[in-house]
């Protein structure tokens, strides 16, 4: 689709946004930046989750999530794998978008 990149983009855009960082939006952004220097366990890995699908969710409406996965990563104890699978509302296309994020460590 046509839209992808453009949609991958904006879903970039709000996964490193801190909100407040933004003066004309300052709710906007996801932050996970924030995460960095946090434990890679189970409680973690559920916030970065549910910051992932609070911020694709109300800034991104072109999008409706079907998934989003975040496992620790095999190889490196510190990293997390952040996969995000949507559908395109204007032509039901799917769409992904994956990240690894560094964190502090396993935990």
């Amino acid at each position: 689709a046509e839209d992808n990149p453009s949609i991958r983009q904006v879903i970039w855009n709000i996964l490193a946004t801190r909100p407040g960082e933004r003066l004309m939006r300052p709710e906007f952004g996801a932050g996970l930046y924030n995460y960095i220097h946090q434990p890679n366990n189970e409680t973690t890995r559920n916030l970065i989750k549910d910051a992932v699908v609070r911020g694709v969710t109300r800034w991104e409406p072109r999008v409706e999530l079907t998934s989003v996965q975040v496992l620790p990563d095999p190889e490196q104890i510190s990293y997390v794998n952040v996969s995000i699978h949507y559908r395109i509302r204007q032509n039901g296309a799917a769409g992904q978008a994956d990240l690894s994020l560094q964190l502090a460590g396993g935990g």
